[in-house]
């Protein structure tokens, strides 16, 4: 890590913190909320490494004014949290859930007291169990559902919150979810979940005139991208990282910035009217990123066009990726150079590291490793800010340490530990960190 101070960042820059509802909140069966298919999926013997759930997580549910405090110690101008739907409609439709709801307000105007911005995301994997059983994301009668969901959440909050985000990750959604089966809600589809693409992108649409009916705030997505680096130099190699291109960084941005999908990609049920409803304008893209892919042709055998190869050369994380803050500068200036003017400003929604983070003997925690990381991504940001890409905003993933998917409690991303059998919430060196970076701005 290089130990110059940070370049100037431009001013209104947005400095803040991620989080996701299913991952911190607990509260599982706290007034009236209903199952999603992550309860479901981690109550499945099998599922989860540790075999732990998210019903209690780091219980922000009932400590989400602790964790208030933490974000206003850190000194950030938005903290980017997700609204659980099944909190909100127990049962993915009718009336919403007016105990749910008020978690919510409670949360908004305690951020809104203390100077932050609160960024809702509406969706961030949760789907409400009730949903999944009608069919889930396979089902286009999900995404008029979402919408009907988006317009309680602002007919509530419309007012206060500052961003919107309808929907985390789709592509992550999709192929961890329904292709291969390794997140909630546990399908092995492949190339037959491509429905959920179109569903998820047309619920998106669908969700922007109905925040935009009831909100004068921006409208974003938060996609996961991900550069390619061909590993190998034949022109089978090349295709397969085209190949892996469109699926994971153009499938959902082309259709959201009227190109329609890809070539090669033509998910079924497409409709008449659809493209124009997902290539809404939108005001902001959230971009989410960790790390570059390596890609090489497959085997003749192999399901999948292209296969997954290790990038070696680079530190490490816990989740064993590679540390490339390379990777971001060139993911901001490609999307720049690949949409021009068609590129909304950007966000990024989600940066972050995991580290097998631990108290000393006095009961500090001490991350040098992730203070490296944050450092060099947000140096990759500047660089890439002064290449002539909008960027406006940046968010540490994550706040908390947190139940992480189906790597249960193995993995830990916070700013700020969390003792998860007790509670205890102990700021991290990176914490003091980004504390000092944020108000020296």
């Amino acid at each position: 890590m290089t130990t110059a101070p940070l370049p100037p960042f431009p001013a209104g820059f947005r400095w803040g913190v991620s989080t996701s509802a299913y991952q911190i909140e607990g509260g599982a069966d706290a007034d009236g909320r209903g199952p999603s298919i992550w309860d479901t999926f981690a109550h499945t013997p099998g599922r989860i490494v540790d075999g732990s759930t998210g019903d209690v997580a780091c219980d922000h549910y009932h400590r989400h004014a602790e964790d208030v405090a933490l974000m206003a110690g850190l000194g950030v101008s938005a903290y980017r949290f997700s609204i659980s739907w099944p909190r909100v409609q127990p049962g993915g439709g009718g009336p919403a859930n007016p105990a749910g709801l008020d978690f919510y307000e409670r949360l908004v105007d305690d951020l809104l007291a203390t100077g932050i911005d609160p960024v809702a995301t509406l969706f961030h994997w949760d789907l409400p169990q009730p949903l999944e059983d009608a069919g889930g994301w396979l089902h286009r009668d999900t995404a008029g559902r979402f919408a009907e969901y988006a317009d309680l959440v602002a007919a509530r909050l419309g007012d206060r919150v500052k961003l919107w985000i309808t929907l985390n990750e789709p592509f992550i959604h999709m192929s961890l979810g329904h292709g291969t089966g390794v997140h909630a809600p546990g399908r092995f589809l492949l190339f037959d979940a491509f429905p959920v693409a179109h569903h998820q992108l047309l619920a998106h649409g669908l969700a922007v005139a109905a925040l935009r009916a009831r909100s004068s705030s921006p409208v974003a997505i938060a996609n996961n991208y991900s550069p390619v680096v061909p590993r190998g130099d034949t022109d089978a190699d090349r295709a397969a990282g085209l190949a892996y291109d469109a699926l994971h960084n153009r499938l959902f941005t082309d259709p959201l910035l009227g190109l329609g999908y890809p070539p090669g990609i033509a998910p079924a049920g497409v409709r008449d009217g659809d493209l124009d409803v997902i290539a809404a304008p939108l005001d902001v893209l959230g971009v989410n990123y960790y790390n570059p892919t390596g890609i090489r042709a497959a085997e003749e055998d192999s399901p999948l066009p292209f296969e997954l190869v290790p990038l070696e050369g680079h530190p490490r994380t816990a989740f064993d990726w590679p540390v490339v803050p390379d990777g971001l500068r060139d993911l901001l200036t490609g999307l720049k150079e690949r949409y021009g003017d068609a590129l909304p400003p950007i966000q990024v929604t989600e940066s972050g590291c995991a580290y097998d983070d631990a108290p000393d003997a006095e009961g500090r925690v001490h991350d040098p490793e992730r203070i490296a990381y944050l450092d060099g991504h947000l140096r990759a940001v500047r660089e890439a800010i002064d290449a002539g890409v909008d960027v406006t905003g940046y968010f540490v993933w994550s706040l908390l340490d947190n139940w992480e998917w189906a790597e249960g409690f193995t993995k830990r991303f916070g700013l700020v530990h969390v003792d998860f059998a007790t509670g205890a919430r102990t700021p991290k060196s990176s914490y003091a960190w980004y504390r000092d970076l944020v108000t020296r701005r």
